[in-house]
C-alpha cells in the first residue's frame, strides 16, 4: 500500500510540474504573441519597391527639363515612343497637357499617365505625384528628376518610389523606352 501511495505522489508530483511548466510555457506565449502581433500591425511596410536610374544626356539641363515641363515638348516625346500606336491609348486621343507650375496637373499619353507637379525648380530638379490610368483610385507614387551639368551634357537623376508592390520591372522597362529613349531622340532633332 505505501509503495502505491508512493507512485500516486509521484505521480501527482509530475502532473503538477508538467501542469506549472505548460502554464508557464502558456502565460510566457501570451506576453509574446502581443508583441508578434503588434509587429505585423504596426503599419509600417518593409516591402516596397523603388527604381534608380541615371541616364546621360548630350544637351544642357534646361533643354532636358522643358522637354518634361512644357506640354508641346513633351508631346513630341510621347510621339518618338511610339507608344501611342497601341489600340489601347490610341483610342484614347488626349493631347499631353502640362501646367508646369508647381501644383499644376499634367496628363500624357492619351491621359494613361497622370498627375500633379510637387517642386520644381527649373533646369535642375522635377518632383511629380504620379500614376498609371490602371492602378487604383488615389494612389500615386513619386516621380524625382534631377538634372546636373556633366561633361558636355546632362545627367538625370531619377528614383520613383512609392508605386504598387510587382510592378518594378514593368515601369523600369517603361521609363526606359517611354521616356529616355524618345528623349534622346528629341533631343536630337535640334
Amino acid at each position: 500500500m505505501i509503495s502505491d501511495h508512493n507512485q500516486l505522489r509521484a505521480a501527482t508530483f509530475i502532473s503538477r510540474r508538467h501542469l506549472i511548466l505548460a502554464g508557464g510555457v502558456a502565460a510566457t506565449a501570451m506576453l509574446i504573441k502581443p508583441r508578434a502581433v503588434l509587429a505585423a500591425t504596426d503599419g509600417i511596410s518593409r516591402s516596397a519597391e523603388s527604381i534608380h536610374q541615371e541616364v546621360s544626356f548630350t544637351s544642357d539641363p534646361k533643354r532636358i527639363y522643358e522637354a518634361l515641363t512644357e506640354a508641346k515638348r513633351f508631346d513630341r516625346v510621347v510621339q518618338l515612343s511610339g507608344v501611342m500606336q497601341s489600340a489601347a491609348l490610341a483610342q484614347m486621343k488626349k493631347p499631353t497637357e502640362i501646367d508646369n507650375n508647381e501644383g499644376g496637373a499634367f496628363s500624357a499619353f492619351g491621359g494613361y499617365i497622370t498627375g500633379r507637379q510637387i517642386e520644381l525648380i527649373p533646369s535642375e530638379l522635377i518632383v511629380q505625384a504620379w500614376r498609371v490610368g490602371s492602378w487604383d483610385r488615389g494612389l500615386y507614387s513619386i516621380a524625382k528628376f534631377a538634372l546636373m551639368q556633366h561633361d558636355t551634357g546632362s545627367r538625370l537623376l531619377f528614383d520613383h518610389t512609392g508605386f504598387p508592390v510587382g510592378q518594378a520591372d514593368h515601369l523600369a522597362t517603361g521609363w526606359k523606352e517611354h521616356y529616355w529613349d524618345p528623349l534622346h531622340k528629341y533631343l536630337s532633332e535640334g
